[in-house]
């Protein structure tokens, strides 16, 4: 059984810093493309980041480029999201989602395993 657990969410004021974890089981981070997406109140799930598995190609939205981090540890078969100069803009929960296979790009359809959310409150 495929279960992916995020954790690190929380409170934290503008201009702080958060990293997210996304624990997996049932799969290897290894070889699949790993990808980040949040969901604010009242709006649509939108795309954050992605990082392809084979290549360790990443892309960002426009609107984390620069302060966020997406990155693996396979070891730990566990992906993260290094949130750097926060802005309550960036309050939503956020979702780790596994690809189908190891290139993902911002695409829903790119993810067939999608964990439970972690809440992100950023305090202006």
């Amino acid at each position: 059984q495929v279960q992916l657990v995020e954790s690190g969410g929380g409170l934290v004021q503008a201009g702080g810093s958060l990293r997210l974890s996304c624990a997996a089981s049932g799969l290897r981070v290894s070889n699949r493309g790993m990808g980040w997406f949040r969901q604010a109140p009242g709006k649509e799930r939108e795309f954050v980041a992605a990082e392809s598995s084979t290549t360790l190609y990443t892309y960002y939205a426009d609107s984390v480029k620069g302060r966020f981090t997406i990155s693996r540890d396979i070891a730990k078969n566990t992906a993260y999201l290094q949130m750097n100069s926060l802005k309550p803009e960036d309050t939503a929960v956020y979702y780790c989602a596994a690809g189908r296979g190891s290139y993902v790009r911002a695409y829903d359809s790119d993810y067939d395993y999608w964990g439970q959310g972690t809440q992100v409150t950023v305090s202006s």
